[in-house]
């Protein structure tokens, strides 16, 4: 391996890798502040163009828009409140009350030097670790994939609201979007009420875009102050001091999420990012500041989701097993340029295979000097005028969402959601446990009805893995937890016989509904 390092280094800073990554990087960074876009359309739409390129020159690039994306994602989720790509869903439960105060640009930092923590993490867990974490990914079958997707609905849905009882109607609503396509088992439609471009399913960014910019608009258009309060002062409080060493835990549990996440092969960025913020809200002495504009709940999601990046690739590059859409697409520009993925890629191609990983690695460093460029140019939005701001927002999305399937139907799709999502802040419902029960889902579905098929239908099948008990523990912990802390709290605060009979007056006050 040390060999194949020394023989890769030459390669991967030669000039024109070099140049291919900082682009990458960069136009990474542009394609995740576009709400609408993604990494994998980046990636898809330049393997094309790379046919003529060496192949360490191609991966470079592919490596800069995979990093770039994922933290370009944190721009608009923590300016505007849109997540820019699916990841950026967690960021914006910090990060835009963050800017709201008018730290906006202490939030950007704080997502940026997070990003490149994670991002860096991950690749040094590439690296060095592809071969054990590949074998544990292993032992993740339908059974323990099913358990994680219901763990992070149950971890979301409960702990995410003040308000459980919406936290869970919220998810239920995101299950039954989730369902609306053909039904991959049987082919059966489902919801689709005979529409064609409902057959394949509702697209996440239609929905992410709808939920979380359409509402602000609206909001911005009714009032005229959402943003014009903190406009005015963003950007100018930064200097108070972000306190990097309180934010060393929250780096290291988060990037050991996002790796282990990433090697499941089937979850993503997004899990590993809400998967993250729960945990660091769980374990925070003060979790009343989550969801208020707590810096360590933006550091937890983007560390989380770019620890996610080079980890999916583990099962990809050592057993062919792509663990999520990137990593697919990236199989694919390896197979462009003759890589087949597998043990003997790490023998046959070492010091490209070797190059590439290499250049996610310094590609995360590179995202931190150029989104150190970029920070105070972004956080200009925050000055815009409203009024002026609003028909951006939407002029912006309508334009990303259309570009995603050259549909009109997807934007006439995303404003309906934008309008159930406002009504659903108006209500007090969440927003996340629907977005999340839309990824998760179809994961849940799928996994529960092969790990049937598998055991015969038989449940305890279900509960044959020392991996499925130990999820089901941590599943019945997170719902009855904050259950029996409210029934400990009501019976606390009700007074005593002793003192009932003493004060009758205050008997009567407690008996009043």
């Amino acid at each position: 391996m040390w060999d194949s390092i020394l023989a890769a280094l030459p390669l991967l800073f030669s000039p024109a890798v070099l140049l291919a990554m900082a682009g990458g990087t960069t136009i990474g960074v542009l394609i995740g502040a576009l709400p609408g876009l993604s990494a994998t359309m980046g990636i898809a739409v330049l393997i094309p163009l790379t046919f003529t390129m060496q192949p360490l020159v191609a991966l470079g690039m592919m490596a800069g828009i995979y990093n770039g994306a994922m933290y370009g994602g944190a721009i608009p989720a923590i300016l505007l409140r849109i997540p820019g790509t699916p990841a950026g869903i967690a960021t914006v439960f910090d990060g835009h009350p963050m800017a709201q105060k008018g730290q906006g640009l202490e939030a950007m930092k704080i997502a940026l030097v997070s990003s490149a923590v994670g991002g860096s993490i991950s690749a040094l867990a590439l690296l060095f670790l592809s071969p054990p974490l590949a074998a544990m990914a292993l032992k993740f079958g339908p059974v323990e994939i099913f358990w994680l997707a219901i763990f992070g609905l149950a971890a979301i849905a409960v702990l995410l609201s003040d308000a459980p009882i919406k936290g869970l109607i919220s998810a239920c609503i995101g299950l039954v979007i989730g369902m609306v396509g053909i039904d991959s088992m049987t082919g059966n439609e489902r919801f689709t009420f005979d529409v064609m471009e409902l057959m394949g399913g509702i697209d996440i960014l239609v929905l992410l875009t709808g939920l979380y910019a359409i509402p602000p608009a609206l909001t911005l258009a009714q009032e005229a102050l959402l943003l014009s309060r903190s406009s005015g002062s963003s950007g100018k409080r930064t200097h108070s001091g972000i306190g990097w060493r309180r934010l060393l835990p929250t780096w290291v549990r988060a990037s050991t999420i996002g790796v282990i996440v990433g090697i499941i092969p089937g979850t993503g960025g997004n899990i590993a990012a809400m998967l993250s913020w729960n945990e660091t809200r769980r374990v925070a002495k003060d979790k009343s500041r989550f969801g208020k504009g707590a810096p360590e709940g933006v550091a937890a999601a983007e560390c989380a989701n770019n620890a996610d990046n080079a980890a999916s690739l583990i099962p990809a590059l050592t057993l062919g097993i792509p663990g999520s859409s990137v990593s697919a697409v990236i199989l694919g520009g390896l197979l462009v340029h003759g890589m087949l993925p597998g043990p003997e890629l790490f023998t046959r191609s070492a010091p490209v295979t070797y190059g590439f990983i290499l250049a996610m690695l310094v590609t995360s460093i590179m995202l931190f000097v150029i989104g150190r460029l970029g920070a105070r140019l972004f956080i200009n939005v925050m000055y815009m005028p409203p009024l002026l701001l609003a028909p951006i927002i939407i002029a912006l999305t309508t334009i990303g969402v259309y570009a995603i399937n050259n549909s009109l139907f997807d934007v006439w799709l995303m404003l309906a959601f934008g309008v159930m999502g406002w009504g659903m802040e108006r209500l007090g419902i969440p927003l996340a446990p629907a977005v999340l029960a839309v990824i998760l889902g179809p994961v849940a579905e799928s996994s529960l009805r092969r790990a049937m098929l598998i055991g015969h239908h038989q449940i305890g099948f279900l509960f044959s893995s020392t991996i499925a008990i130990v999820m089901v523990t941590l599943i019945l912990l997170t719902i009855l937890v904050p259950l029996v802390r409210r029934l400990l709290a009501h019976y606390r605060g009700r007074p005593s016989k002793l003192a009932m009979a003493a004060d009758p007056q205050r008997a009567r006050q407690h008996l009043e509904p």
